[in-house]
């Protein structure tokens, strides 16, 4: 890990260089902090996959440092923080029919982004039953409540929301 930049009160970020162990210590620094809110049992396993899956990403296209931020919902369900990474407008991205356009200020429920300092936004792939990858994305697309891209100054964003239960 390159350093924690923040794990107090509804938010946590880190940075992580752009080298192999830095998927399992993003999964690890992401289940502690759900654990520390009190929401693993909730939201623990599909988040340490999908933060895995965009790391992966990351540490393949990009080579620079790779920032992860969790926003818990505040305790009506709402978002409560202004979007972090890399900031920025605009996006695209999807669940489902469902298109998201812009930045996650409107989300109820857990925010999850990933950013790195490659520009381009990630494809989707059709992965083969015999294909070893591209499914990182169908993976966010199909977990999440929603999802998108934004670029910013310096790379882009990926994020994520997850629906509370019930």
């Amino acid at each position: 890990m390159i350093g924690v930049i923040d794990t107090e009160g509804d938010c946590a970020e880190w940075a992580f260089p752009a080298a192999p162990g830095s998927v399992r210590g993003a999964r690890h620094a992401v289940r502690d902090a759900l654990r520390g809110w009190g929401l693993d049992e909730v939201f623990g396993d599909v988040t340490a996959l999908l933060v895995s899956e965009l790391v992966t990403n990351s540490l393949r296209y990009a080579s620079g440092p790779i920032g992860v931020r969790l926003v818990r919902p505040s305790p009506d369900g709402a978002y409560d923080g202004a979007p972090g990474g890399t900031g920025g407008s605009g996006g695209s991205g999807g669940n489902g029919s469902a298109s998201v356009n812009g930045s996650p200020s409107d989300h109820h429920g857990l925010l999850v982004e990933v950013s790195d300092p490659l520009p381009d936004p990630p494809t989707e792939r059709s992965a083969g039953p015999d294909d070893e990858g591209g499914r990182g994305l169908q993976l966010v697309a199909c977990s999440a409540r929603r999802w998108g891209t934004r670029r910013g100054k310096s790379g882009k964003t990926v994020w994520f929301e997850l629906a509370l239960p019930g």
